[in-house]
């Protein structure tokens, strides 16, 4: 994410920055439309290592702000594994029903855990339960395709612009959407 993104001098790392806030800035809308509805968002970031930049908390505009502010500067590696097998207890925990892990990334696994292999497991120990999409950013899809075996998606981005267009027909057209059909809340104290 160090690179120069395509059609542009600035690194990847903040046109994705830049994408992500854009994508999570409808969750303020979507929230304002349901207010009862549970929207929780955590950010993570994996380069040679992860970390946890906000863990998994309900929705907070300024708090995800500041988050992003927050992200690394892209490092050497690619843990992409690792990220998502560290995120998978805080989505556990959550605390809402529906759960999504979205991974954008700009190569192919390099340190750790294979993605392909914490798909499966995220797939088969949450009885389906969570969609995993992933948009690759500046890098083959090609590389993802096992996303299909558990029942998630990969979408290829060529540029920041189609990587804005990736990323807010997953979480609009398809987290969001699906998420809102269904009615979640969060459960009741007892």
């Amino acid at each position: 994410m160090k690179d120069a993104a395509p059609g542009d001098n600035r690194p990847k790392a903040i046109i994705a920055r830049e994408a992500l806030q854009a994508m999570l800035d409808a969750t303020e809308a979507f929230v304002a439309k349901r207010p009862e509805f549970a929207v929780k968002v955590g950010i993570y970031s994996f380069s040679s290592d992860v970390s946890t930049v906000m863990p998994i908390r309900s929705f907070d505009r300024t708090a995800v702000r500041e988050a992003l502010a927050r992200l690394p500067q892209p490092g050497g590696g690619t843990a992409i594994g690792e990220a998502m097998h560290a995120a998978r207890p805080d989505l556990y925990r959550s605390g809402v029903y529906r759960k999504y892990l979205l991974v954008v990334t700009d190569g192919e696994n390099t340190s750790g855990r294979s993605p392909d292999y914490v798909a499966r497991e995220i797939f088969q120990k949450s009885e389906h339960g969570v969609q995993i999409y992933f948009v690759a950013f500046d890098t083959s899809a090609d590389r993802f395709s096992f996303l299909k075996d558990v029942q998630g998606d990969v979408i290829g981005a060529g540029s920041g612009a189609e990587l804005r267009q990736a990323l807010d027909g997953i979480y609009q057209g398809r987290i969001l959407a699906e998420a809102s059909t269904l009615g979640e809340r969060e459960p009741e104290s007892r």
